[in-house]
């Protein structure tokens, strides 16, 4: 099923997103994850590129156990990093035999130790080249949905407000179905960035993307790499518990549940969980919500 769908039929959507690991004991464990996160009855997930190998088959082969053996709807990640057009055709044809029907439409980062993004021959250089490309395919291109990434606080590459809406303006216009934005931990940020982009134009779901604090080091990390503003609130606590892993824990789940309450209070279609392959949070959040529940 596409996720289009969801938005349109439910009154809050569900979803966790999930990264292939580097290992296979890695991998095991990522697979209990999502078999305990079924039991919160997502509306589906999705998964990033990376590790083993090669990238690209890797993220594949996982979205296909997940669609086919656990049984959640799933959406691939899709980067232009690396592919040409033809690499990016043939993706496309894989997905489609698959029966995968949703991708998440990314220009993607530069690959390790490069500072700057540099398109590959015959390849594309933006997210909304790519989302085109998609959707002006002869066959395929009304076989998925597509998903673009938002930054409420601007890209790291493009601290100009206005122009970087501008951009995600280009991606819906290309035919992109929804956004699904960075992390952030202020709800202003959220509810201003949603009004900026209604008012020129932007009138697909903009889905709220949460990362619960469960790791200082990890969640500063994180927010410089997108470019997200962590509130002072939350680095004090990370200053005060310091190495008390449950403390912070604890912390976490308590600020994303506050967040969540607020964000669906206020009429987001949904959340989207970045999960990082852990079930312990997400699953208080929900309970802490009612979620599960409700579900």
């Amino acid at each position: 099923m596409k996720i289009s769908e969801f938005y349109k039929k439910q009154s809050h959507t569900i979803s966790f997103e999930f990264f292939p690991p580097k290992t296979l004991d890695g991998e095991t464990k990522l697979f209990q994850t999502i078999r305990e996160l079924k039991k919160l009855s997502p509306s589906f997930v999705s998964v990033t590129y990376g590790a083993l190998g090669n990238t690209q088959a890797n993220t594949l082969r996982i979205v296909e156990q997940i669609k086919d053996g656990i049984g959640l709807e799933v959406a691939a990640h899709l980067t232009c990093v690396a592919h040409h057009r033809g690499e990016i055709e043939h993706i496309l044809e894989m997905l489609a035999a698959k029966k995968i029907e949703n991708i998440v439409a990314l220009r993607g980062d530069p690959p390790q130790g490069e500072a700057q993004f540099k398109a590959p021959p015959n390849g594309f250089h933006y997210a909304a080249e790519l989302v085109r490309f998609i959707r002006q395919h002869p066959k395929l291109g009304k076989s998925f949905a597509l998903s673009v990434a938002g930054y409420p606080e601007g890209h790291p590459e493009c601290r100009d407000l206005r122009k970087d809406l501008e951009h995600l303006k280009q991606k819906v216009e290309e035919g992109a179905d929804l956004v699904v934005t960075q992390l952030f931990f202020s709800n202003k940020v959220y509810f201003d960035f949603v009004e900026r982009a209604r008012k020129i134009g932007i009138q697909v779901p903009i889905v709220p993307g949460i990362m619960p604090v469960t790791h200082g080091p990890q969640i500063q990390k994180f927010s410089k790499m997108c470019g997200a503003a962590i509130p002072q609130k939350i680095s004090e606590a990370i200053l005060r518990f310091g190495d008390d892993q449950e403390a912070i824990i604890k912390f976490g789940i308590a600020y994303a549940t506050e967040q969540c309450q607020e964000l669906l209070k206020q009429g987001a279609p949904g959340l989207h969980f970045y999960t990082l392959n852990q079930s312990l949070a997400t699953r208080q959040i929900y309970e802490n919500l009612n979620l599960a529940h409700a579900s």
